[in-house]
C-alpha cells in the first residue's frame, strides 16, 4: 500500500543567535521553505518568547511544517510532514537549513500512514 506521508524531523545546530531569535525572520524562512518544497500554504502563525525563542507552524494543504527554537544554543527542532507526490520534504528542511545558517543538520524520514490492507480498521467511540 502506497503511504499517506513523509515526514522529516530534524536537528538543526549552529544556527546565529539572530536569526532564531527573531520571529518575522523565522517566519520568512518557513513559509519560504514550503514554498521552495512546492506546497500550498494555507495559514501560519509564529509567537516570541521571553527572554528568546520563536515557535511556529505553517499549515500546507499537504499537511505541516513546525519549528522550535532556542537561539541561546544556536538550535531549532524542525519537523516537515507532506502528503501526497507533489511536494518534497527534503527541499523544505534543504532550504531552511541554508536559510538558517546551520553548521550541522540530523535529519530522519519517517513514512506515515502506511495501513495493512489485511487489518480491518476500527473506530472507538468517543
Amino acid at each position: 500500500m502506497k503511504p499517506m506521508g513523509r515526514h522529516v524531523l530534524a536537528e538543526v545546530y549552529g544556527c546565529e543567535f539572530d536569526l532564531l531569535n527573531d520571529p518575522k525572520k523565522v517566519e520568512e524562512i518557513m513559509v519560504s521553505a514550503a514554498l521552495e518544497a512546492g506546497a500550498e500554504i494555507r495559514e501560519y502563525v509564529f509567537h516570541k518568547f521571553s527572554p528568546q525563542g520563536v515557535s511556529g507552524v505553517v499549515v500546507i494543504s499537504e499537511s505541516h511544517l513546525t519549528i522550535h527554537t532556542w537561539p541561546e544554543l544556536g538550535y531549532a527542532a524542525v519537523d516537515v510532514f507532506t502528503c501526497g507526490d507533489t511536494v518534497d520534504p527534503w527541499n523544505a528542511c534543504n532550504y531552511l537549513t541554508e536559510a538558517f545558517k546551520a553548521q550541522q543538520v540530523q535529519a530522519t524520514e519517517t513514512i506515515r500512514g502506511i495501513i495493512p490492507e489485511a487489518v480491518p480498521l476500527k473506530v472507538a467511540n468517543m
